[in-house]
């Protein structure tokens, strides 16, 4: 270690200091990019200081509130974790958590493409594997790239690091076995059984086609979400492993959440979830994995998740001029077409005669992407019959307008209002009950700063 090297933690933290008092945002990624310029193996120094170890969660939907989840049954089992809550998921965000916190050990949540860097520099005790879906393929390219990086970063690390792997995902379960499809050391695998929550069919949007060993088709005898389902290869037996934790009896309850049985090694426990639709069911999967492999007792992990609360931009509710509005994050077809699940479920309670009041935010930044063509595939028709209005805002309004109206949804019920600030306003003044805010992942941040600086939300890296 340098001798420089406490400086440099103190100028790094000064700037963080600095960022927020400034309120122009930047908390929780600058003061990591400084203190990585400055010192680019602080992650692993900072890491190493842990008392205890690390784990990582990565997946392309998810890895927030997964990870939100995991912070809760930790903290209620009596542990401090160093946690990047707000969501800045590169190596910056990581570095800034480990330069601004204090804890017993190590929980973060890390970008797909970075997962490898994290994991070569923090040396994680556990990594927590969710999905892998179709995003932003203008800068991550196509999704086979991704799965090849994951199948080796797990292929080189089993046997010192444990992993907890999506079992009904072919693109991550396959990673757990090695040439002759046995389970590698340290794999816990986590699934669906329900076959009742089943899609009707295989969505048009669809990812994992062929088997990564053989090239042959998989055939699916049901899908949960997107590809997340129950598959076997007819050619070379690279079947769906059977798995260790898995949810039963699922009863989804639109907005309000969902309740179901998990089974484990040590038992079963009946869990009513506060989070809605049958992705966070998959989330809270993943965190009771990562809880049992931490050492927390099912039971003590399941009463955590019951009161655990929305993460940041996923299905929060903010009261906004006496009109409640519910922000659920979309950006890439499967993660748009669970929201869109969980709004015709809403709108068919009560004997299906709700309307749905929506303000949908699409935005082509870099964070987000630049090509949009993604809402083509999610499948808006879901919803177009329950569509009382629809305002549509984002540097790219005017085509999720045309998306809409493609889906069925009058074009009387849709305006088009692109500033975030006057298109929210107007939704909400036009609502006539709760108002559903469908955002991007920039315009999140535009929403969410927004909501702030009118004194209605905290700092979302607060």
């Amino acid at each position: 270690m340098s001798l420089l090297f406490g400086p440099k933690l103190v100028a790094a933290r000064a700037v963080g200091a600095l960022s927020r008092h400034s309120g122009r945002g930047g908390g929780t990624t600058l003061p990591g990019r400084m203190l990585l310029r400055m010192a680019p193996d602080a992650i692993s120094e900072l890491g190493a200081r842990l008392r205890g170890s690390s784990t990582v969660v990565s997946a392309t939907n998810g890895k927030t509130t997964t990870a939100g989840m995991i912070a809760a049954a930790l903290r209620d089992a009596g542990r401090t974790p160093v946690h990047n809550h707000a969501g800045s998921n590169m190596t910056w965000g990581v570095a800034t958590a480990l330069l601004e916190q204090q804890g017993d050990e190590g929980l973060f949540e890390v970008d797909e493409a970075w997962l490898p860097q994290v994991a070569a520099e923090l040396e994680p005790r556990l990594i927590v594997l969710g999905n892998l879906f179709r995003d932003q393929l203008d800068r991550y390219g196509e999704l086979e790239r991704l799965a090849d990086d994951w199948a080796q970063l797990v292929a080189a690390r089993a046997g010192s690091t444990e992993f907890a792997l999506n079992a009904d995902d072919p693109l991550i379960a396959d990673a757990g076995r090695d040439r002759d499809l046995a389970r590698r050391p340290g794999i816990t695998y986590f699934g669906i059984e329900d076959a009742r929550q089943a899609l009707p069919e295989l969505q048009h949007a669809f990812d994992a086609k062929h088997c990564r060993r053989c090239g042959a088709p998989y055939e699916y005898e049901r899908a949960f979400v997107g590809h997340l389902g129950h598959y076997t290869c007819p050619n070379c037996g690279a079947d769906r492993p059977s798995p260790d934790v898995a949810a039963m009896r699922i009863e989804l309850d639109g907005m309000s959440g969902s309740r179901f049985t998990v089974r484990a090694p040590e038992g079963e426990v009946e869990l009513r979830l506060p989070l809605p639709g049958l992705y966070n069911v998959y989330n809270a999967l993943a965190a009771l994995t990562t809880s049992l492999r931490l050492g927390i007792p099912l039971r003590e992990a399941a009463a955590s998740l019951e009161s655990v609360e929305a993460a940041f931009g996923r299905v929060e509710t903010i009261a906004v001029n006496g009109t409640d509005v519910s922000i659920l994050l979309i950006k890439n077809p499967a993660g748009a077409n669970e929201v869109l699940r969980t709004l015709m479920l809403e709108a068919n309670r009560n004997g299906g005669g709700s309307q749905l009041d929506l303000w949908l935010a699409l935005n082509d930044r870099i964070a987000d992407g630049r090509d949009i063509s993604w809402v083509w595939d999610a499948d808006f028709e879901l919803v177009a019959a329950h569509v009382r209005r629809a305002v549509c805002a984002g540097t790219r309004a005017p085509e999720m307008a045309v998306r809409l109206k493609y889906a069925g949804v009058p074009p009387g019920a849709i305006e088009v209002e692109e500033a975030i600030d006057r298109s929210l306003d107007a939704a909400v003044a036009g609502a006539a009950g709760r108002l559903f805010a469908l955002p991007t992942y920039t315009a999140l941040l535009e929403l969410r700063t927004l909501l702030t600086r009118r004194g209605l939300a905290r700092e979302y890296w607060a």
